[in-house]
């Protein structure tokens, strides 16, 4: 798994995706004017933009374990708190947000329930901790169609599925595990249009995520045939692929 690519690839692969999520789990947790509030693996920034729309750039704290993004975002969105780290070792003070949103980053975090006690931890008692992750085990993640294909293609291959949070029920779960209490689960939904199939193909060409190094990995001949089977899933567009997200909030 490879996130050390530019923000803009990012938005290339995923970050048109995750712009239509953003206001969605804003809304989900609750986020108003007059909160504080942390963005946990900004990525490229497509959460603490919705965030600083909401608040202003000086409510809103960001952090990220990649350094391309966390100096993206610092260029983006100036005045607003970005630091480099792990959701699992935050370097916030006990109770120092109103909410803790993590958006598409769960399933990427190396212990998942440490992760979510440490957003507790820095949030308020009575205060918000809100996350998604694509659907990925029910296949409505915007990237099913690549696996669906690679399996296709190769039935050994190792897909997103199995990653926390990708299935039903897993969020709610990760969320009590870690602590938190009223938790309660949502579906968010995401649709982007590609005019054509290259618009869609070309950012897994990019090296970003596990979808990413995996197509990297592909001698030119199977990487031709992965292609070629996603074409013909998909057409040659336009096409609109709609996604859904699982998502949950609980308060610390």
């Amino acid at each position: 798994m490879s996130f050390d690519v530019s923000a803009d690839a990012y938005d290339r692969f995923m970050g048109r995706y995750s712009l239509t999520l953003s206001p969605q789990l804003a809304e989900l947790a609750g986020v108003a004017a007059g909160a504080r509030v942390l963005d946990v693996g900004c990525g490229s920034g497509m959460l603490t933009a919705e965030l600083v729309a909401r608040l202003g750039a000086a409510a809103v704290a960001a952090i990220d374990p990649a350094e391309l993004f966390v100096a993206a975002v610092r260029e983006r969105h100036p005045g607003v708190d970005v630091r480099h780290g792990a959701a699992e070792d935050l370097p916030f003070a006990d109770a120092e947000f109103d909410a803790a949103l993590a958006q598409l980053v769960i399933h990427f975090m190396a212990d998942p329930v440490a992760g979510l006690r440490e957003m507790a931890r820095v949030t308020r008692p009575g205060g918000v901790v809100a996350a998604s992750v694509w659907d990925l085990a029910g296949g409505r993640a915007p990237i099913t169609p690549f696996w669906r294909a690679a399996i296709d293609l190769d039935p050994g291959t190792r897909d997103e599925s199995a990653r926390a949070g990708a299935r039903q029920g897993d969020l709610p779960a990760l969320f009590a595990a870690a602590g938190l209490a009223d938790v309660r689960s949502a579906e968010l939904h995401a649709s982007v249009e590609h005019p054509t199939f290259a618009d869609w193909w070309d950012p897994f060409a990019l090296g970003v995520g596990p979808a990413g190094v995996y197509l990297e990995g592909l001698d030119g001949d199977h990487r031709a045939a992965l292609r070629e089977r996603c074409r013909a899933l998909l057409g040659d567009g336009p096409f609109t692929l709609p996604a859904v997200a699982w998502a949950a909030r609980g308060t610390a």
